[in-house]
């Protein structure tokens, strides 16, 4: 017995001498944009083992949204990097005694529920095969999109609406964070802002919105009646397809 008991200790050490730390590097980058880092709160991270579905690593990304002309106007090819070392990342360090299949989920931004949006990938990890320099990229589509007035919680009257129409206004931001402005890196010009305006769920009309300042769009909303209105402001770009979305309700009195 106490011969069998070492045996099982002995092939359990030597098992686990076969355990190594493995490196793995993910970032999660905006749509036609920069990478998500500290300065939208990092996008969540979760790496889990395919067939078991544990949770092998957590966190978020940390560090700048990276270099503008190298991510953005330096030609692609193969093996040119668009990161450097201040680049937001997410490292985790795996134990793994065997090439294991994994799941890497990104959840983007932490600091906007609303917008959030996850992408995911599976790959092979391979004990003490580490994948570092750019690691993994998971691509976020979409806008981080704010209706900042009128307020959901502001009293609407009818009349009031009927005299002066009220203004709609909507803060339009890349995913990383990066501004929108006329004729600029992102332009606002090829971005569609719309709101959808419903009365009781029924369609009633779309209302563009134009730009005014940096990611700022607004447009005028008439109404001719009383009710609850659900507005659906969307943004999209034509050029990319990237698309987003903010909604709210309002409540008119008479």
């Amino acid at each position: 017995m106490k011969y069998a008991l070492s045996f099982i200790l002995i092939l359990l050490v030597n098992l686990s001498s076969f355990a190594t730390d493995t490196k793995i590097i993910v970032r999660a980058k905006a749509k036609d944009a920069k990478f998500i880092g500290s300065s939208l709160g990092g996008a969540e991270v979760i790496i889990r083992d395919k067939m078991t579905n544990a949770i092998l690593a957590q966190g978020k990304t940390e560090g700048s949204t990276g270099d503008t002309s190298l991510i953005m106007k330096t030609p692609l090819e193969r093996g040119l990097s668009i990161t450097d070392d201040k680049t937001a990342k997410f490292m985790a360090n795996i134990n793994i005694d065997e090439p294991t299949f994994i799941t890497i989920e990104v959840y983007s931004t932490i600091k906007n529920e609303k917008a959030r949006v996850s992408a995911s990938t599976d790959m092979w990890l391979i004990p003490g095969k580490d994948i570092l320099g750019e690691g993994v990229i998971l691509e976020i589509p979409g806008f981080l999109i704010n209706i900042e007035t009128p307020n959901t919680n502001q009293d609407l009257s009818l009349a009031a609406i009927k005299k002066e129409p009220l203004k709609l206004k909507a803060k339009v931001v890349m995913m990383c964070g990066c501004p929108i402005n006329k004729n600029g890196l992102w332009d606002s010009e090829h971005i569609e802002v719309k709101a959808i305006v419903k009365l009781n769920n029924t369609v009633l009309k779309e209302v563009p919105l134009t730009f005014v300042t940096t990611n700022m769009f607004e447009g005028d909303l008439t109404l001719e009646k009383a009710g609850t209105y659900q507005v659906i402001l969307y943004a999209y770009d034509n050029t990319t397809g990237n698309t987003g979305v903010d909604k709210a309700t309002y409540v008119v009195t008479k």
